[in-house]
């Protein structure tokens, strides 16, 4: 597979290499967050304002359905009264009971380490709220719980359904009183989603289109990946795992200042040593920061001094900053790009972005 930057300005090759339409699945992102609004309100969560707040939140998903829980997180921020925890696993932690609402989120209503945990809460007595396909198992385990459960339109790749997924549970946070999110928010979320849609469009040159720049600094590269606030590195870790399942690439995840404690260290290795006048120059390392307008002030200089060490290395660094006051629109404006970016950088080495074969066939012998 050979990088080719000029394909991105392919318009057909665009259309022929994305059969699954995972352009479109991205483009319809603001289309998601007025959805998943309508089905939450449909569902009744805004009721659970009426309820007694929980001892903690915990979230049970895998993959793209997991980052829901912790976008949840990230928007609610440090100042919220409870501990909220995704869960990546069959089991619930033993300190988990009654008096917690556990969320369980499945794309497909089908995930077995879902079903797993949301079985496992019933049985303690926790309380349930569910969010997936209908007519699946999970919603079959939440009727029989009498606890809420969403049924999420969803299409196509779990990954390519994140807002439809994770509105639902701002919602439900705003009802018991996490966070601020009233209907007009959704409302700017789903603009600045449509913002970056139009500036990301396939029809958009590679030399104005950021979703397009983006995937150009990063082919042939190793990108180390840093979050600067625990929202941007959120948005870090989503475009880390977008860039591992839409464009089969590596990636490496990180926050700072936790970064500047192990993989700093890195900068001194064999894949930051690049000759620019090689025939080959190699996959070496770049630094992308994902910044965001609420850092702590050492994060800042941290941020800073990690650029600057990088470039004293011949490492190059890309830069993403959040936009937007409210954590949720931050967080659009960062993921909004990071998804168009892992999408480009598919198209661009002629993979296509959809199927994720190395999954399938994991699952396939677990299953014998």
């Amino acid at each position: 597979m050979i990088w080719e930057p000029e394909r991105l300005d392919d318009q057909h090759h665009l259309t022929e290499a994305d059969p699954g339409g995972m352009l479109l699945a991205v483009a319809a992102s603001a289309a998601q967050v007025r959805t998943g609004y309508r089905v939450a309100v449909e569902a009744g969560l805004p009721g659970l304002a009426g309820q007694a707040r929980p001892r903690a939140v915990v979230i049970a998903g895998m993959g793209g359905s997991a980052i829901a829980g912790d976008i949840l997180a990230a928007v609610c921020g440090r100042g919220v009264p409870l501990p909220i925890v995704t869960v990546r696993s069959y089991q619930l932690p033993g300190w988990v009971g009654a008096a917690d609402l556990v969320i369980a989120v499945s794309c497909s209503g089908r995930t077995e380490e879902t079903l797993s945990v949301a079985t496992e809460a019933v049985r303690r007595g926790c309380q349930l709220l569910a969010v997936g396909g209908a007519d699946s198992p999970l919603e079959a385990v939440a009727r029989q719980a009498s606890a809420p459960f969403v049924a999420v339109p969803a299409t196509g790749q779990p990954r390519a359904n994140v807002w439809l997924l994770t509105v639902p549970l701002i919602v439900a946070a705003a009802a018991l009183g996490l966070v601020q999110a009233e209907a007009e928010l959704f409302e700017e979320v789903a603009k600045e989603l449509e913002a970056i849609s139009h500036r990301c469009r396939p029809s958009s040159e590679s030399f104005i289109n950021p979703g397009k720049t983006l995937a150009m600094e990063l082919a042939e590269t190793v990108p180390m990946i840093w979050g600067t606030s625990p929202l941007s590195a959120v948005a870090a870790y989503r475009l880390a795992c977008q860039l591992n399942e839409n464009a089969k690439y590596p990636a490496v995840f990180g926050e700072l200042p936790e970064a500047n404690h192990n993989q700093v260290v890195a900068l001194d290795g064999p894949l930051a040593q690049r000759d620019v006048f090689a025939d080959d120059p190699g996959h070496g390392l770049r630094l992308v920061l994902v910044r965001d307008t609420e850092e702590h002030p050492q994060v800042t200089r941290r941020r800073d001094a990690s650029a600057r060490l990088a470039h004293e290395r011949g490492v190059p660094v890309s830069e993403l900053a959040a936009e937007g006051e409210h954590p949720l629109v931050r967080m659009a404006s960062l993921i909004g790009l990071a998804d168009y970016a892992s999408v480009y950088l598919a198209l661009g080495y002629g993979i296509d972005p959809t199927p994720v074969s190395a999954i399938t066939e994991l699952k396939a012998r677990i299953a014998e």
